[in-house]
């Protein structure tokens, strides 16, 4: 066990209590990890989102060994009062964790840093260490776990009795995907000793029916029944640190030929498949306080067979019991359930639209001038605006070598086309800042524009938000050797930041994040000054639709607006002139109709090349001012 690990702030948000439990889930969810964990490292804050939470029936029903503080929103420090809860912040108040994934992340990697013999803890956090890691705007499993199930279950909870008769249609969705095939890591290898398994046992079964038979039976027959004993051995011998039995890891020659396609799917034993993650800690707060309110309903969940087998499952899992009881969680003991009829599931579960994956086609087949001419035909087409300042550069040489880009790590040819990005993105910055301002940079990366910024204006404050750890931990060093004290950091999905600010600004924001990185900017009524990137990446998702601006929207369907955001990335040096010309109109045009959406917010909107147009196949930037 290491001693010197900082102890580091923990902030959870605390509007009533329900049952002996903690509202909103997130925080309960939080609680709980840390039960699990065994987690001491964290001095924990409840922060009342009401006037009247008296201290007492707070740390009355936090069992365990937990010490627990109030503090009053006010009293948050300053880089946590600009995000949701949870939050984590280091103890110099400049680096702060915010939203429930993160937060749970991170719970989970310094419980491993303090004590490395809890590998099982690590774990958790899946294979390649990814689970819950990409945010919720474009993954709809994190969307599903992190914001959707405990928004269903406390509406559930608090809803009056008329009008929660029906299953959420959330909890419905997380049903349909614990039904769904498993996919993981070597899943050829297991797929194999399930069929060996399945051979094995049909033969136990039916010996009349002779070899010729058994040869019959469909792989996929299986698909649908609880998980066989294969997948719950495969998955407990992992939790319990064992080897798969021998018996299974021997395979017979028939069985290695069998063609990939042939071989039997895998059933969910755990949320996100064979194995136990931070996904199930997450859900087991909330499907518990659903089932314990549908069972006081009278309700039948005859109609959840997979989350009920679920339930039981995760119970037997090593520390989740007694993790329960610190928590004041009396978990429930469910019957065995079979699958209702197929016509009474067909009318209970279905699920809402905007729940289902968007499966429309993305594969386009031709080429982008219909769709452009098109618009041409409509009068519009790819509009730059001047430069505001083509020849204005930072004088790069009398810098300290920790603001220069190269400080991380790149070739000298990439640093000097990254130097030129960020002459353009400063220059335009300076035109707008004014001393006092807060300028937030938005998928901050390595921090290249927020360092030069905050470095360029110490009268401005400067906030870096990014999702990937590494990057702002860079940032921060990067930082802490300049000794700047007007920049914070804040490791966060985008929708977990509140604050109200003065300017924004993103450098190759990636795909939608462009779009999100506008909508903060519109919701603060900041200006902003923005490059995207990535536009093949641009899909609809959950809160954005595309196109985005009544104009584009009156002429062009979704699909052909995906084809210009595909053939926007047709940018590349190494592609043939007209082909990049082709690509930098469609950059235009996607930008265009981003453009006109935010005017029809109030703001004036210029699209600009950047100078020189070399330093980036994605070139384009925008200055909004509202």
């Amino acid at each position: 066990m290491k001693d010197n690990v900082a102890e580091e702030h923990l902030y959870l948000a605390f509007s009533h209590q329900y049952r002996d439990s903690i509202f909103p889930l997130h925080t309960s969810i939080s609680l709980f990890l840390l039960s699990y964990c065994d987690c001491k490292l964290f001095k924990v804050f409840l922060v009342p989102t009401g006037e009247d939470v008296g201290d007492q029936c707070v740390t009355k029903n936090l069992a365990g060994d937990l010490e627990v503080h109030l503090i009053s929103r006010c009293q948050l420090p300053v880089v946590v009062q600009s995000c949701s809860l949870p939050a984590v912040v280091v103890k110099d108040e400049k680096f702060c964790r915010a939203g429930l994934s993160v937060v749970l992340r991170h719970i989970i990697q310094k419980t491993f840093e303090a004590d490395p013999s809890k590998k099982d803890v690590l774990e958790l956090l899946g294979f390649k260490k990814t689970c819950l890691k990409a945010c919720a705007e474009v993954s709809q499993w994190t969307r599903l776990c992190e914001i959707s199930i405990p928004l269903a279950v406390e509406r559930f909870l608090t809803a009056s009795p008329e009008h929660c008769q029906a299953i959420p249609p959330d909890i419905l969705l997380l049903e349909r995907k614990l039904g769904e095939p498993v996919r993981v890591h070597n899943d050829d290898k297991i797929r194999r000793q399930k069929l060996q398994q399945q051979k094995a046992g049909a033969k136990a079964a039916v010996p009349v029916l002779g070899e010729e038979a058994t040869e019959e039976l469909k792989p996929g027959e299986v698909h649908g029944h609880p998980p066989s004993s294969l997948e719950l051995s495969v998955a407990f011998s992992k939790l319990l640190a064992q080897e798969a039995p021998d018996a299974i890891n021997r395979e017979a020659p028939h069985i290695r030929r069998t063609k990939t396609s042939d071989l039997p799917l895998l059933d969910h034993v755990f949320a996100e498949g064979l194995y136990f993650t931070v996904a199930d800690l997450v859900l087991l707060p909330c499907i518990h306080h659903f089932l314990v309110s549908s069972k006081k309903q009278g309700k039948n969940l005859v109609n959840l067979p997979l989350i009920s087998s679920w339930y039981q499952r995760v119970q037997e899992v090593p520390g989740v019991k007694k993790a329960a009881g610190k928590c004041n969680m009396e978990l429930l003991q469910l019957p065995e359930l079979v699958s209702a009829p197929e016509e009474q599931l067909q009318d209970s579960a279905s699920v809402p639209d905007e729940l289902e994956e968007d499966h429309e086609d993305s594969h386009f087949i031709g080429g982008p001038r219909p769709t452009m001419t098109k618009l041409m035909e409509n009068g519009i087409e790819a509009k730059f605006s001047p430069h505001p300042c083509p020849s204005w550069t930072l004088d790069w040489t009398s810098l300290p070598s920790a603001v220069s880009p190269g400080e991380g790590k790149m070739s000298r040819d990439r640093a000097l086309r990254k130097q030129q990005q960020l002459n353009n993105l400063v220059a335009a910055v300076t035109k707008l800042a004014k001393p006092g301002d807060l300028i937030v940079d938005f998928c901050s990366g390595g921090g290249h524009v927020g360092i030069v910024l905050a470095y360029m204006m110490p009268s401005c404050q400067v906030v870096l938000i990014e999702n990937k750890e590494l990057s702002l931990i860079r940032a921060k060093d990067r930082s802490d050797e300049l000794g700047l004290n007007n920049i914070w950091f804040i490791q966060a999905n985008l929708e977990y930041f509140n604050g109200t600010f003065n300017i924004g600004v993103a450098l190759h924001a990636c795909g939608v994040a462009t779009d999100m990185v506008i909508e903060h900017c519109l919701r603060a009524r900041a200006a902003f000054v923005i490059s995207p990137c990535c536009y093949g990446f641009i899909q609809n998702t959950v809160k954005f639709k595309y196109p985005r601006s009544h104009q584009f929207k009156e002429i062009l369907s979704y699909k052909e607006h995906m084809i210009l955001c595909r053939f926007a990335d047709q940018t590349a040096v190494q592609l043939p002139p007209e082909r990049r010309l082709i690509g930098k109109q469609c950059m235009g045009l996607v930008d265009l109709d981003r453009a006109w959406a935010a005017e029809e917010h109030n703001y004036s909107v210029q699209v600009i090349s950047m100078e020189p147009e070399s330093c980036s196949p994605k070139n384009n930037m925008f200055v909004g001012i509202p």
